[in-house]
């Protein structure tokens, strides 16, 4: 299988023109007839990695049902699964046949299955402080975006987290 790479090109132009919308209270429910069971995510991560825990907790808080296997080579599960190099964090998570890169919020995951529309891949790039998982308690909390990547390669804003 030949992955093509993709360029995420997170510029301040692009984050003018790409749709957005900021986070809102209250947590998306299941697709009807669905439950917590049928939502079974894997998630492959390093052993030594305590914030991808934390993403973890976080998951089954939000009723998700989590296959947790740790890996020796975490990039050959990213490049299997076509995450492109800007886009990736320190966990890789399928769902459903989506994609999930870092510390996507529960939110944002539930929202995608009820909606997938042409996204096959979300990811919060990096690690920012204060997301899911790496929200210790007194830590800063750093301003995030949520990206999806769709079939076609195209990237677009699907969340943003300020003052959260």
């Amino acid at each position: 299988m030949s992955i093509k790479p993709i360029v995420l090109t997170l510029s301040l132009a692009a984050s003018l023109w790409l749709p957005s919308y900021t986070v809102q209270a209250g947590d998306p429910v299941w697709l009807e007839g669905r439950t917590a069971e049928s939502h079974q995510i894997t998630v492959y991560r390093s052993a030594s990695c305590g914030c991808c825990k934390g993403w973890i907790d976080h998951l089954r808080e939000h009723s998700f049902i989590v296959d947790d296997r740790t890996v020796d080579n975490l990039n050959a599960i990213k490049q299997q699964h076509g995450v492109p190099p800007q886009g990736a964090s320190c966990h890789t998570a399928v769902i459903d046949g989506k994609v999930i890169e870092g510390h996507v919020p529960a939110q944002d995951i539930k929202r995608l299955l009820a909606d997938p529309g042409d996204i096959r891949l979300l990811t919060v790039p990096g690690m920012p402080s204060g997301g899911p998982g790496m929200d210790d308690p007194g830590a800063r909390r750093d301003d995030f975006k949520v990206y999806g990547l769709s079939e076609s390669g195209e990237v677009s804003v699907v969340n943003e987290y300020r003052d959260y």
